[in-house]
């Protein structure tokens, strides 16, 4: 019997509450990107398991919960920081910023193409493959290996320059207003007052 993919610290994305809320979103965004490196994770697992073990149920469900992280909080995510994060530093003073910023904008495109392919890889094994079937092909395996990659590089620029940055740069109304409209965008009632 194929031993499954160790989920250890790996959570269905929500179904567990993080650490941060809504009324904070610099650490909210952080906490997605947390989220994010577990789902980059898994896929990666996803990727070893295969190869060593061939496909299993515990296959079928990593890839569902990579795709519906991937297709439901990914896009959110990505639109709160364009539209909060990003702008204040486009319209700062800081030339080399605004390019970090503008390759950023680039990588979020690049990832939403790069997902198409990714998901179909992955829609192959969310269920039992074709009779046959015994592992991913090479270009499969370069599919999901580079969406890592795209992500691991872009992360870093957001935790490490980005993020900071918008944060000195957006007053308290600021960030209220970040809140409320994160939390509007996901169904959620902001607090009143």
């Amino acid at each position: 019997m194929a031993s499954a993919i160790p989920l250890t610290a790996i959570t269905m994305p929500g179904h567990r509450a993080p650490a941060a809320g809504f009324e904070a979103p610099f650490e909210m965004l952080g906490a997605c990107h947390e989220r994010v490196e577990r789902m980059l994770s898994l896929l990666t697992k996803l990727q070893r398991h295969v190869l060593l073990h061939g496909w299993d149920e515990s296959v079928a469900s990593a890839a569902l919960d990579v795709m519906r992280y991937f297709d439901l909080a990914a896009p959110l995510h990505h639109e709160d920081e364009e539209c909060h994060v990003f702008p204040p530093l486009l319209a700062g003073d800081d030339a080399a910023l605004r390019q970090v910023v503008l390759g950023l904008q680039q990588d979020h495109r690049d990832m939403e193409a790069a997902w198409v392919s990714v998901r179909a890889v992955l829609v192959s094994v969310a269920q039992a493959p074709p009779p046959g079937w015994a592992h991913f092909s090479p270009q499969e395996e370069a599919t999901l290996i580079g969406f890592v990659r795209l992500y691991d590089h872009h992360l870093r620029e957001e935790d490490g320059l980005v993020y900071p940055a918008a944060q000195a740069h957006l007053s308290a109304d600021a960030l209220r207003a970040m809140s409320e409209d994160m939390m509007r965008r996901r169904g959620l009632e902001p607090p009143a007052g």
